[in-house]
């Protein structure tokens, strides 16, 4: 059964702030949590494939990040380089792990989530008005490409991008330096037609879900399976979405049985769990188009 959930948009009785969209990054990743089934994610109700995890650490976690996400879209509103916002990101990271008890709960989160709260808050200051997500892209692109791009050219320590390297994947940073292409060509995409198919914003988001993991380099799949994992991974969502998704008859079904083959191989795409999130994001800040 999926849970309930927020709405999908925030209601609208005064332009939008850079703390609205702090405030909406913490409800996005609450979106994400409340969902079920994900495959080997942590939910409301379960760990997934995670022994160190559960719901309440994700909650701390998400307590500790309010103020990182309100701060980082004032920086972007005030047109701060990409030092401050790296800054704040690894400033946010220790807030969230001794909220954890060292747990990796939202790395992946504060990194993407972190940039689209900087680049959504440059938009509103250089567009005024109503948020799109083409802006909040191109106010990507504008203000923090180069060094993104610089960035990703980095060799990373961490596991997901020890994974990517190994196995020639796009990773997060590679992904952050092309201004999130499976967010916004495929997740953003993928949402607003199950919206148009009449689904619950619940169901809407889950099934966007697999809509990602059906095509993200996600570096946490191969880091814990390798890169037949990912695949497996992969192909799975893609049978999923091919067979009509989470609205077909016997659809949450399928994506229960999904769930429990990522577990007893302990997969879980934390990068698509961060995709859904920012996808959630931008779904609550922007206006449709």
């Amino acid at each position: 059964m999926i849970a309930p959930a927020y709405p999908m948009t925030m209601p609208r009785q005064r332009p939008l702030t850079p703390a609205d969209i702090g405030r909406a990054a913490t409800l996005a990743l609450h979106d994400e949590l409340s969902l079920a089934p994900k495959p080997g994610l942590v939910t409301l109700t379960d760990c997934g494939s995670h022994t160190d995890m559960d719901a309440h650490t994700f909650m701390r976690s998400m307590f500790s990040l309010r103020h990182y996400f309100v701060h980082i879209a004032q920086a972007g509103f005030e047109g701060a380089g990409f030092d401050v916002l790296e800054r704040s990101g690894i400033a946010a990271e220790a807030r969230m792990r001794h909220a954890t008890g060292g747990v990796n709960t939202h790395r992946g989160a504060i990194f993407m989530l972190g940039l689209l709260c900087a680049a959504a808050g440059a938009a509103l200051h250089d567009e005024g008005g109503a948020l799109h997500g083409d802006a909040v892209r191109t106010a990507l692109r504008r203000h923090w490409g180069d060094a993104l791009a610089s960035r990703s050219q980095r060799v990373s320590t961490l596991p997901g991008g020890i994974a990517a390297r190994r196995f020639g994947l796009r990773s997060a940073s590679t992904e952050a330096a092309l201004a999130f292409p499976v967010l916004f060509d495929t997740a953003l995409p993928a949402l607003k037609a199950a919206q148009r198919r009449g689904l619950t914003p619940p169901e809407a988001r889950l099934d966007t879900l697999f809509h990602i993991m059906a095509v993200l380099d996600d570096s946490n799949l191969a880091h814990r399976g390798g890169l037949a994992g990912l695949r497996d991974a992969q192909r799975m969502a893609q049978d999923f979405v091919d067979q009509g998704g989470i609205a077909r008859p016997g659809g949450m079904t399928h994506a229960h049985a999904i769930a429990d083959a990522f577990v007893a191989r302990r997969l879980s795409p934390g990068g698509a769990a961060d995709t859904l999130a920012a996808a959630c994001l931008i779904a609550r800040i922007c206006v449709a188009s």
